[in-house]
């Protein structure tokens, strides 16, 4: 009955002790050679249940929670401990960002305001390629399985259609400020780029619109300009006076030349190609201020070495490269 009563545990008697059938002699070899001892005590309850529980406090009183102390170093952001454990140990933390700009040299300094002002147009033609998807895929499709009549005119009209898109798309996101300023939150581009690709919808929706009214023989709805309603989201405009406040303005001669370059655009489309021109503008100054002031950085620090009788053979070569540039004009 032994067997059964092990796989069925019908008996109870001798807890369990699983070396309690056994022969003495053999358990006691047992309990000596065997690697894993057995423990015949019943388990004590663990020590929680033995501790009476703490009452709950009082509904009144709010939970503590961690704070630093005043005047205590706060730790940065990185840091996974906001309540200020470990800050002693992030006091002389810098980030990479900032490491790198510290170790840059003039030249690497100059070299990221160029590739800055640069890569803007690139990164504008890909959100107009972006914005114009569906016009790309009905381009494509037509290339593909048009009709023999549209191939044979090697799609112009989705062509026609595409490049339209592309310089409109490519107008708004310069008017609206898209890559106007190094650095800021990548979410202030995108919303930007979203709010292109609205106006440019809404401007296809009022052509439309006026066509259809002049089919009809009704008068011709007046709409508002793309421009007339917020330019772009909160952070944009904020971002955008912040950074084009000290930038300053196209002089009468430069907004003369654009007037050509106007009048051969549809009227509705000059306003956006207007602002477009002057968000140009106003890259091209903010590249030459933080040109000029990188040069003059530089120069300051040159006539500090020079005080302090540290002059390297490129401050001298500098100072005689600016000799050598001729005389000013007067």
């Amino acid at each position: 009955m032994g067997w059964f009563d092990g796989w069925f545990g019908s008996d109870n008697s001798g807890g369990s002790d699983p070396l309690r059938r056994l022969d003495p002699k053999l358990r006691e070899f047992l309990e000596k050679e065997s690697p894993v001892k057995y423990n015949n005590n019943p388990p004590s309850q663990p020590q929680q249940q033995s501790q009476p529980s703490s009452p709950p406090p009082p509904s009144d009183q709010k939970p503590t929670t961690t704070t630093t102390p005043t005047g205590a170093p706060q730790p940065p952001p990185e840091s996974l401990y906001p309540d200020g454990r470990y800050a002693h140990l992030w006091k002389t933390y810098k980030p990479l960002a900032a490491v790198e700009a510290e170790t840059k040299s003039d030249n690497e300094k100059l070299s990221d305001v160029l590739d800055a002002f640069k890569e803007r147009k690139g990164l504008i033609g890909r959100a107009a390629l972006e914005n114009c998807a569906e016009e790309q895929v009905d381009w494509s499709a037509c290339m593909k399985s048009g009709t023999w009549t549209a191939r044979m005119t090697m799609c112009r009209d989705e062509v026609r259609r595409f490049e339209r898109c592309y310089n409109a798309q490519s107008r708004l996101l310069k008017a609206l400020g898209y890559m106007s300023a190094y650095g800021r939150d990548p979410q202030v581009d995108e919303d930007i780029q979203m709010r292109a690709d609205e106006l440019y919808h809404r401007m296809l929706a009022q052509e439309r619109e006026v066509e259809r009214a002049k089919e009809e023989g009704r008068e011709v709805p007046a709409f508002k300009t793309l421009f007339e309603d917020a330019p772009a989201t909160p952070a944009a405009r904020a971002d955008a006076a912040a950074n084009g406040s000290d930038v300053p303005e196209p002089s009468a001669a430069v907004v003369a030349s654009w007037k050509t370059t106007l009048e051969k655009l549809p009227p509705e489309e000059r306003e956006a190609e207007e602002k477009a021109l002057r968000a140009d503008h106003r890259a091209k100054a903010e590249m030459a201020m933080k040109v000029q002031g990188l040069w003059q950085e530089q120069a300051k620090e040159r006539e500090k070495r020079k005080a302090e009788g540290k002059e390297t053979f490129m401050d001298r070569f500098s100072a005689l490269a600016g000799s050598w540039s001729g005389p000013k004009s007067t």
